[in-house]
C-alpha cells in the first residue's frame, strides 16, 4: 500500500470505520463520547469566533470612528482602498492589498509582523503535508493511532507483539512505545528535514525583508537616519561645540546640528502641571456653558449625544495679577449663561484646616497664568547637562559610519547609536544618570525573576484540572462530580484550562509593559522590543516549557523534585520533554482552536475598546475629552508576536507525533485567521507610533532558533525512552548546527537589520551622500511613513505637533488656550506654526 493511500485510508478510518478492539465493537457513538472534549472545544470556539466576526461585518460600516479610525485621521493610510460597506464585500479588498502597500500605510515593522505569518503558514503548509502522506500512516501502520488523542486513548495499539517499553519504567502493560527500527527512525529523519525547512524559509525570508529594509531605508532623507545619539561623553566634552569639533574632527562628514541632553526635570514637571491644571478649566467652562457632543454624523458609537452648543468662545483678559480670589465679591466680566459659575474651595490658614468657596474658572485661570510664568522663566534657564547628545549629520552615510565605528580608545565614552525619531524619546529618561538606569534595569530583571517562579507555582493547579487522577487526590468531590456528568467534565477540563491559559498570555503582557516603561530606556521603539522579549520569556518558559514539562506533576514535593532534576543536564530536559508532550497534546489542540477559531475575532472586533468606551463616553465632559475618544487605538507588537511565534513552536514540536496533522491544521487555521485580522488593524482601525524599521525580525529568528532546539532535544528524548540510544545520538549533530547556525546568523544578519548598509544609501538624494539636504526641503521619504512625523507626547497627552529637530517638547511647545465648547483646536492653538517664527523649522502640523 502507498503511503498516499495509507494516508487516505487511515484518514478514512478515522471518521467511519467501526473496528474491532478485542471482543468489544468500537461504535461510532463511543467515538463521540470518547473525542467529546475536542468537539466541545471547537464547537464552542466556532460559536464565539463566529459570532464575533458576523457582529464585526454588521458594526464596521456603522461604527467607522472605531473600526476604520486609522484610515480616517493618518494620511498615510489615506491611500489605501476604500473598503465596501457590504457584509462580505469588503473581505476581498483588503486580501488584494499587496505587500508594497503595506509597506507604504503601516510601516516596516507591519510589513515585518505579516511577513512572519507568512513565513509561519508556508512550513506549516510543508509539515502538514508531510504529516498527512507519511507520518499518519506510520503512525497507523505500527500504533493504530489516528492522531486525535481521545480515539488513539479509546483503542490500543494495533501491533501487540512488537518489542515495547514503558513510558515510565513501571507498568509495561499500561502504555507501551513502538521500538520498531522500521517505525522509530521517522523521529531521525524528520527532524532533519523540518529543521531545515525552517531554516531555509527562514533565510528565503529574511534575505527578502533585509532587501526591502535596505532600500526602503536607504531612500529616505530623514533627520532620524542622519543622526546618532552619543551617550558616554566626557566632562571635558560636555558642550554643543566640543562635541561639534570632536565629530567633525573624525573625518567622516560634517555636523549639522547637536542637541545636548540636559537635566530638564523641573521643565516636564511644570508642562505636565499646566497640562493637568489647563484640564481642570476646560472642565470648569463646560459645567458653565453645558457642552454636550455633536450628533455630527453616523461613524460613532450609538449612546446619547445632544446638539452641539454653538456658543462663541469667549474672550477673557485679566488684567490684575491680584485676582481677588479670595474675596467672594462677584467680577464683572461673569455673563447670564442660565447656568451658575461653578465654585471650588480653596483651603488656606494653619495646616490648611479653613476653606472658602471662590470662582472655579477664575481659579484655574490664574493658576495657569501663574504657571505660564514659571514655564516661560524656565524656559530662559541653562539646566545642567548630562553625558547624552543627538548629534545630526549632514549625510546619511556620515550618521551610519559613526553608528557602526569605535569612536574613541577609552571603554564606555563617545559610544554612538542610531537615534530614534524625535518624537518617540522618552526624554525623562535622558537626564537619568547611568547608576540610575542601571540600577532600574537591574531589578526589573530581579522582579521578573520573582514573578517566573510565582507564575510556576500558579500554573500547577491549572494543569491539574486537565487529568482526573490529579483532581482526586487534592478535592475528591469535584473530581467525583465530574466523572458523573461527562459534559461538565468535557468543559472544566477542556475549556478551563485553555481558558486560563489564553487569559495569562492576555494579561500578564501589561505588567511586563509596566515594567519595560519603568526600565529607563530612551524610546518608545526599544521599549516595545523589551516588551516582546519579556512577554515571549513568559509565554515560553512559564507557558510552554514549564507547563509542559511539570504540569503532570501531582504534588508540590515533585514539582520541586523535577525542577531541581532538570537543571542537572540537557538528558533531563529530553526526558520531562518526552515524557509530558504527548499526554499534552490534547491540551495543545484545544489551545489552538480557542486562540485560532474563538478568540482571534474578537481582536477584530476590539471587544476590549468597545466594552470600555461607554465608560470612556459618559467620563469625558470637555471638547478636548471627546476628540480623544476618536483617536485609533494604539497596535501594541510586544502583545501579540510572542503569542504568535509560542503557536508556530508548538506547531514545530508536536510535527512529529501521531497527532500532528491535527495540530498543523489548527495551525494553519491559526496563521491564516491571525494574518487576515492584523493585516486589517495595522492598516485600517489601530495606529502604532513605535517605529523600530522592523527590528523584531532578528528577535523573531532567534526565537524560533529556541523552539528549534526545543523540538530537537523533544526527539531526542523521544528515541532515548524507546531504547534508541544510537538514533538519538543521530540528532546530537542537528542539534549542534542550528545553536551554531544561530550564533552565525545573529554575525552575519543582525547587522543588516540594525544599520543600513553604505551601498544601499541612495546618494542623490539629497541627505544621503555628501550633499546636505536645503533647509527648505520637507525630508519626507519616496514611500513609506515619515519617522519624523510622529506627534509630541506629552505624559499621556498626544498633541497635534510633529517635530522636524530634536529637541525636548516642553522647550518649544505652545502654550495654547482652554479648547472651551464652541471653539475649534485651531482657534486653540493659536494657527500653525508659520504663525510663529521661532517654532517654524523645528514642528509641523
Amino acid at each position: 500500500m502507498s503511503l498516499t493511500t495509507s494516508a487516505a485510508s487511515a484518514l478514512f478510518t478515522t471518521l467511519i470505520q467501526n473496528s474491532d478492539d478485542g471482543d468489544h465493537p468500537r461504535r461510532w457513538g463511543d467515538q463521540t463520547k470518547e473525542s467529546r472534549d475536542l468537539y466541545t472545544q471547537f464547537v464552542i470556539s466556532s460559536a464565539l469566533g463566529l459570532g464575533a466576526f458576523l457582529s464585526f461585518c454588521v458594526l464596521r460600516p456603522k461604527w467607522t470612528e472605531l473600526y476604520a479610525a486609522r484610515r480616517r485621521q493618518r494620511c498615510a493610510a489615506s491611500a489605501l482602498p476604500e473598503l465596501p460597506d457590504s457584509f462580505f464585500g469588503w473581505i476581498p479588498v483588503l486580501y488584494r492589498i499587496t505587500e508594497d502597500e503595506v509597506l507604504q500605510s503601516a510601516g516596516l515593522d507591519a510589513y515585518v509582523f505579516l511577513s512572519f505569518f507568512k513565513f509561519a503558514i508556508r512550513l506549516l503548509l510543508y509539515i502538514f503535508f508531510f504529516a498527512v502522506t507519511v507520518i499518519l500512516p506510520l503512525h497507523y501502520k505500527y500504533t493504530g493511532k489516528y492522531g486525535v488523542p481521545d480515539w488513539d486513548d479509546f483503542r490500543p495499539p494495533r501491533n501487540d507483539s512488537m518489542n515495547a517499553i514503558s513510558l515510565f519504567g513501571k507498568d509495561k502493560d499500561k502504555d507501551k512505545l513502538v521500538t520498531d527500527p522500521g517505525y522509530i527512525w521517522i523521529y531521525v529523519l524528520f527532524p532533519y528535514i523540518f529543521s531545515g525547512l525552517a531554516i531555509y524559509l527562514l533565510l528565503q525570508e529574511t534575505n527578502k525583508i533585509i532587501r526591502t529594509r535596505q532600500s526602503y531605508l536607504g531612500n529616505q532623507t530623514t533627520t532620524t537616519d542622519r543622526t546618532v545619539r552619543l551617550s558616554g561623553i566626557p566632562s571635558e566634552l560636555i558642550s554643543e561645540d566640543k562635541i561639534k569639533e570632536f565629530v567633525e574632527g573624525l573625518r567622516v562628514g560634517k555636523v549639522e546640528s547637536v542637541t545636548l541632553c540636559r537635566k530638564w526635570g523641573e521643565l516636564d514637571r511644570l508642562i505636565d502641571e499646566r497640562m493637568e491644571i489647563l484640564r481642570k478649566l476646560e472642565r470648569a467652562w463646560t459645567k458653565h456653558l453645558g457642552y454636550k457632543r455633536p450628533r455630527g454624523d453616523n461613524n460613532t458609537l450609538p449612546l446619547t449625544r445632544q446638539p452641539q452648543y454653538t456658543r462663541a468662545r469667549l474672550s477673557l483678559e485679566v488684567d490684575d495679577e491680584n485676582a481677588r480670589l479670595l474675596d467672594g465679591i462677584d467680577h464683572d466680566h461673569v455673563l447670564d449663561y442660565g447656568q451658575t459659575r461653578p465654585k471650588t474651595r480653596v483651603w488656606y490658614g494653619p495646616l490648611k484646616l479653613r476653606y472658602r468657596l471662590v470662582d472655579e474658572i477664575d481659579y484655574y485661570e490664574e493658576k495657569l497664568r501663574k504657571l505660564d510664568e514659571k514655564v516661560t522663566h524656565a524656559r530662559t534657564k541653562v539646566f545642567p547637562p548630562t553625558e547624552i547628545a543627538f548629534v545630526t549629520m549632514e549625510s546619511i552615510a556620515a550618521s551610519q559610519m559613526l553608528a557602526q565605528a569605535t569612536l574613541d580608545p577609552h571603554p564606555m565614552q563617545m559610544f554612538a547609536r542610531l537615534a530614534p525619531a524625535p518624537a518617540d524619546i522618552v526624554w525623562k529618561n535622558t537626564y537619568l544618570s547611568r547608576s540610575r538606569r542601571m540600577t532600574q534595569a537591574w531589578s526589573i530583571t530581579i522582579i521578573i525573576g520573582l514573578f517566573t517562579i510565582f507564575w510556576s507555582v500558579l500554573l500547577l493547579p491549572i494543569a491539574g484540572l486537565l487529568e482526573l487522577d490529579t483532581l482526586r487526590k487534592f478535592i475528591p468531590a469535584l473530581a467525583q462530580t465530574l466523572a458523573e456528568h461527562p459534559i461538565l467534565k468535557s468543559l472544566v477540563s477542556t475549556g478551563l484550562p485553555t481558558l486560563a491559559f489564553s487569559l495569562l498570555t492576555v494579561a500578564v503582557p501589561y505588567i511586563y509593559e509596566w515594567l519595560s516603561n519603568n526600565q529607563g530606556m530612551m524610546s518608545r521603539g526599544d521599549i516595545e522590543l523589551s516588551v516582546i522579549s519579556k512577554n515571549f520569556f513568559f509565554s515560553f518558559f512559564n507557558l510552554f516549557l514549564l507547563f509542559t514539562v511539570f504540569g503532570t506533576a501531582t504534588s508540590f514535593y515533585k514539582f520541586w523534585e523535577h525542577l531541581r532534576d532538570a537543571f542537572k543536564d540537557a538528558t533531563t530536559i529530553a526526558f520531562a520533554l518526552a515524557t509530558s508532550l504527548e499526554s499534552f497534546t490534547q491540551f495543545y489542540i484545544n489551545l489552538l482552536v480557542l486562540q485560532g477559531l474563538g478568540l482571534f475575532p474578537f481582536r477584530l472586533l476590539e471587544f476590549g475598546n468597545v466594552a470600555l468606551y461607554p465608560l470612556q463616553f459618559f467620563r469625558a465632559k470637555t471638547p478636548r475629552e471627546y476628540a480623544e475618544l476618536s483617536t485609533p487605538p494604539k497596535f501594541s507588537y510586544g502583545f501579540s508576536i510572542p503569542q504568535t511565534i509560542l503557536a508556530l513552536i508548538i506547531c514545530i514540536v508536536y510535527s512529529v507525533f501521531p497527532s500532528s496533522w491535527l495540530i498543523c491544521l489548527f495551525g494553519l487555521v491559526y496563521f491564516s485567521i491571525g494574518q487576515f485580522i492584523y493585516k486589517y488593524q495595522l492598516l485600517y482601525a489601530m495606529d502604532h507610533q513605535q517605529h523600530s524599521t522592523g527590528r523584531a525580525w532578528p528577535m523573531i529568528c532567534n526565537r524560533v532558533y529556541v523552539g528549534l532546539v526545543v523540538y530537537q532535544l523533544a526527539m531526542i528524548g523521544v528515541l532515548a525512552l524507546r531504547g534508541a540510544i544510537t538514533r538519538s545520538l543521530l540528532l546530537v549533530p542537528l542539534l549542534g548546527f542550528t545553536v551554531w547556525f544561530s550564533y552565525w546568523f545573529a554575525r552575519s544578519y543582525e547587522p543588516l537589520m540594525k544599520f543600513i548598509a553604505l551601498k544601499s544609501i541612495n546618494r542623490d538624494n539629497p541627505g544621503g551622500g555628501d550633499v546636505s539636504p536645503s533647509l527648505s526641503s520637507t525630508f519626507s521619504p519616496p514611500m513609506g511613513m515619515d519617522r519624523d512625523a510622529l506627534p509630541i507626547r506629552i505624559g499621556s497627552q498626544e498633541l497635534g505637533l510633529r517635530l522636524k529637530k530634536y529637541v525636548n517638547p516642553s522647550l518649544i511647545l505652545p502654550l495654547y488656550d482652554a479648547w472651551l465648547p464652541g471653539s475649534s483646536p485651531d482657534q486653540v492653538n493659536g494657527g500653525s506654526p508659520a504663525e510663529h517664527p521661532d517654532l517654524a523649522d523645528i514642528v509641523s502640523i
